[in-house]
């Protein structure tokens, strides 16, 4: 139940993020949602990577 609430929150924030980029686009403000999903991804790639570190 939690992994899937997870996986609803990760689509949430990638949307999220997405909709304020077409929005901020046309304001040339479309950077800023692209760096804060850049760093959500960053951040989401090494916690499954420390993830799969510890498991073996």
């Amino acid at each position: 139940m939690a992994l899937q609430i997870r996986h609803y929150l990760h689509y949430i924030i990638i949307i999220g993020c997405l909709v304020a980029t077409f929005f901020m686009y046309n304001e040339q403000l479309g950077a800023i949602p692209l760096l804060t999903l850049a760093a959500y991804l960053f951040y989401v790639g090494i916690k499954q990577l420390i993830a799969l570190k510890k498991s073996k």
